[in-house]
């Protein structure tokens, strides 16, 4: 059961949808006074004017259990992050060659969601499912910036697994990450044409996130889907959406 969309709280409307259209040509779809739907090649981004907000306690360290970034894909990594540094966008990493022979960058949107940039193909040190590892591989480069990934800290990469097992998701490969101290590793869990990236830290400790529905920046993944898993807390609702959140916290909604 694939990802559907990404939901994104802001607090200007028509200034994120400029951001997204400029910086990662996203195709308007549809837009309210209250929330607009962006085209993202293999998901949507819907984004969701807040009335009112709360202080985000979004901590971006990767120790924080839960929603981590959003990812996209891209065939031209240098001249976007030269439009993004001249619009004086603020970015998390400069852009560097990773682990895995990929070029990426992390930057925030209007409202301090981390995005993330990846050009090339991601050559995995451990591959679980071969068949979606081609299948991933099989997609290329995108003519324009198209959704790849939700990242999310874990606490227990077995039970994180199981639960989104629960969606269709399989374990399709893996990244080791042998210079970080804390014992940092990611795995992919995959279906259809997008990735939960995990992260796990071995040798850290981590913090823990209660879920906010209200606060400006990422809010809930959607998922195509019957129903949550086992395992799912109630949160509310997000731009019409009943949400749930997994064991660490990421909030998310399963729709049909």
């Amino acid at each position: 059961m694939p990802i559907r969309s990404v939901l994104i709280n802001v607090t200007d409307l028509d200034r994120s949808i400029d951001f997204y259209s400029r910086f990662l040509d996203l195709r308007l779809q549809e837009r309210t006074d209250r929330a607009a739907t962006l085209d993202a090649v293999t998901a949507t981004l819907r984004l969701v004017l807040l009335p009112e907000r709360d202080e985000s306690t979004f901590v971006p360290d990767d120790l924080q259990a839960g929603f981590r970034h959003v990812g996209f894909k891209v065939a031209d990594l240098a001249p976007r992050v030269a439009a993004l540094k001249a619009a004086g966008v603020p970015f998390q990493l400069d852009p560097l060659h990773a682990e895995g022979d990929v070029d990426i960058t992390f930057f925030l949107d209007p409202d301090g969601t981390v995005l993330e940039l990846v050009e090339g193909a991601l050559q995995y040190h451990e591959v679980y499912d071969r068949a979606a590892v081609e299948a991933d591989w099989a997609l290329g480069d995108p003519d324009r910036p198209r959704f790849d990934h939700v990242a999310e800290t874990v606490r227990d990469l077995a039970a994180t697994e199981a639960y989104f097992g629960g969606l269709g998701f399989v374990r399709m490969a893996g990244i080791h990450q042998p210079n970080d101290p804390r014992g940092y590793e990611i795995d992919f869990l995959r279906d259809g044409d997008a990735s939960l990236e995990i992260f796990t830290f071995a040798g850290a400790e981590k913090t823990r996130r209660a879920p906010q529905t209200a606060a400006p920046g990422f809010a809930a993944v959607e998922f195509a889907g019957a129903a949550a898993p086992a395992g799912a807390a109630a949160v509310g609702t997000i731009g019409g959406l009943d949400v749930v959140a997994d064991p660490d916290g990421l909030v998310h909604a399963v729709t049909a």
